[in-house]
């Protein structure tokens, strides 16, 4: 059985089947979430430098921030968006 990789900008990929929320870096407590994961070293950053537009959070603890919007990882993640900027 294949994996489904989740195209979140820049050439970066997740498996699909492990996302458990995208969400909005925008308040305080994400902010924190993303601190956090960072101190304990389950920060990814694929945003290249780039503002960080959402925050992928992984079954298994590890927080990927990523340029691109929530609402464009979740088309990807639904199947609808095959766009391949950013």
């Amino acid at each position: 059985m294949p994996l489904e990789l989740l195209h979140i900008g820049f050439g970066n990929m997740v498996v699909a089947d492990r996302v458990v929320a995208i969400l909005a870096p925008d308040s305080l407590p994400m902010r924190r979430l993303v601190r956090e994961a960072r101190e304990q070293g389950k920060l990814l950053d694929a945003s290249r430098g780039r503002k960080v537009r959402a925050i992928v959070v992984l079954d298994d603890g590890v927080v990927v921030v990523s340029a691109l919007h929530p609402s464009t990882i979740a088309r990807r993640l639904e199947g609808k968006g095959t766009d391949e900027g950013a």
